[in-house]
């Protein structure tokens, strides 16, 4: 890859694509490793500049994550607000034409590109891409089964026939967004592992604009109701896919990183699906627990109202953990790079910075929805019913934002240190055997209802923070870097490529 002519930094193996296109996310990187070493320095500076030098690189990758994730959000979020101006049957029928299969098994990538970035073997990037594409869109095909039989899988839950009828029409149109989620979730690991954040928002603002207008005119003018509502859902997430991929191709920063596509991406696929399993249990219990929860409610006295007032809470709830997600990816990023470039104070000062940062600000989000509790779900439905049920929960709500403050930048900690599988033993444990079990005794046993359901629930997830929380304390970040070196050396594939 080195330079014929001499001419272009761009070209030489030795500088990262960050660095040559501007950045200088490793100069920065070594420069607060050297601060934390630095033992000359009274401990209260080395905090001090080490603060102000991780807190440039985490706001650089965090802001622009967490905007990417919250306007994809929102894309969700407007088609459950559409589809909920239909009637309050069709907010019910959204909410659980919304509790998907997420697709977990992109996790796996977000470790091997972060600490192979850091560790500057920048070719392996875009090898790990492709292969997570694949399996991703091979495990995508029984995906797309379930949601074709979704109305007598929902039946056979126990959900009314009306609502299970209502949601399965809703869920045929998300049948395309499984394959733009397959491709988008790579897409997205292997642009953050190079800190490549901005174009993700872009693309994500205006395909949002465009969103909102097509499915007003679909929803409303055309009159396609709930399946237009999810057809223009998944037809927005293909233009993202499309649009991202593009840039990846002709951008320049991205010219170390991909290399065009090889056949190598469909070498290995065993042991890589291997370590993508673990990422897979890990995220999909974690993205289930609370989608379990709008399940659960739908066997109460009154479906109808506890679905609707569920819906709307855990759609707000969903928006604001698009923060703690874009910390959550900076974290990731941040730890397994640090890892990968043998820095491990850096590594593990970066997670106590992008933790507490996270905290407070979805306590601030948590006040923010007390102080609006008898107004919000007025953004969603009309009915007073609902509002006050909806007042009623917020409590819960609040409760609810501020663990997921902490508990998902730890899981990015996880992701960056390739804890995967330990975080799902954890998760099943806590969401599964506690949480679950707690909240339906809660919520059938002592007739608590909905709120009931989710006091046990918030109780598992209590409990699995705690836990992270501890690991996290104790761990010895100089044997993880070494790890990170171990499975960067046994996934790095030295074969040439194929296909160009």
């Amino acid at each position: 890859m080195g330079s014929a002519t001499g001419e272009s930094k761009l070209e030489s193996p030795l500088l990262s694509p960050a660095t040559a296109s501007g950045g200088g996310h490793g100069e920065a990187s070594g420069q607060l490793e050297s601060i934390l070493s630095d033992e000359s320095l009274p401990w209260t500076r080395r905090m001090g500049a080490a603060t102000v030098v991780e807190m440039r690189l985490l706001v650089r990758l965090a802001a622009p994550a967490v905007l990417v994730y919250m306007i994809n959000y929102l894309m969700s979020m407007s088609t459950q607000i559409f589809s909920g101006h239909l009637g309050t049957l069709e907010l019910a029928a959204a909410s659980l034409g919304n509790t998907g299969i997420q697709l977990g098994m992109g996790s796996a990538v977000e470790t091997l590109c972060g600490q192979a970035y850091g560790a500057h073997k920048y070719d392996m990037l875009g090898i790990y891409l492709q292969r997570s594409t694949v399996l991703l869109m091979a495990t995508g095909i029984p995906l797309a089964v379930l949601y074709a039989f979704s109305r007598p899988i929902l039946v056979l839950l126990g959900e009314s026939p009306e609502i299970a009828a209502a949601a399965a029409v809703f869920v045929y149109g998300l049948i395309p967004q499984i394959f733009a989620y397959a491709a988008n979730f790579p897409i997205q690991k292997f642009m953050q592992a190079q800190s490549i954040m901005a174009p993700s928002a872009y693309i994500s603002a205006a395909t949002l604009a465009v969103h909102l207008v097509l499915s007003y005119l679909v929803v409303y003018k055309f009159g396609l109701g709930l399946l237009g509502a999810s057809l223009m859902l998944s037809v927005s997430w293909w233009v993202i896919v499309v649009a991202q991929f593009v840039y990846i191709v002709t951008s320049r920063r991205c010219r170390l990183t991909w290399t065009g596509f090889s056949w190598q991406a469909f070498s290995g696929l065993p042991s890589f699906f291997k370590l993508s399993l673990a990422s897979a249990v890990m995220l999909c219990l974690e993205t289930w627990y609370f989608q379990i929860l709008v399940l659960i409610a739908g066997l109460l006295k009154d479906p109808e109202l506890a679905l609707a007032s569920l819906s709307v809470c855990m759609t707000i709830s969903g928006w604001v953990f698009m923060i703690s997600v874009g910390f959550n990816a900076a974290a990731s990023v941040r730890v397994s790079n640090e890892l990968g470039a043998g820095n491990p104070k850096s590594a593990a000062f970066s997670v106590v910075v992008v933790t507490v940062l996270s905290f407070i600000l979805s306590v601030l989000a948590s006040v923010v929805i007390l102080l609006c509790r008898d107004y919000i779900s007025y953004i969603f439905t009309e009915g007073e019913d609902v509002s006050q049920a909806v007042s009623q929960l917020t409590p819960l709500l609040a409760l609810t934002l501020i663990l997921n403050g902490i508990q998902p930048v730890l899981s990015g900690v996880a992701v960056g240190c390739g804890w995967q599988a330990f975080v799902a033993y954890v998760n099943v444990g806590c969401y599964y055997i506690v949480g679950v079990p707690l909240g339906c005794l809660l919520g059938f046993y002592f007739d608590l209802g909905a709120a009931g359901i989710w006091s046990g629930m918030i109780g598992g997830t209590l409990m699995q923070t705690l836990i992270l929380v501890w690991v996290t304390f104790r761990t010895n970040w100089n044997k993880e870097v070494e790890e990170a070196q171990k499975r960067l050396n046994k996934w790095e594939d030295k074969s040439p490529l194929l296909l160009d």
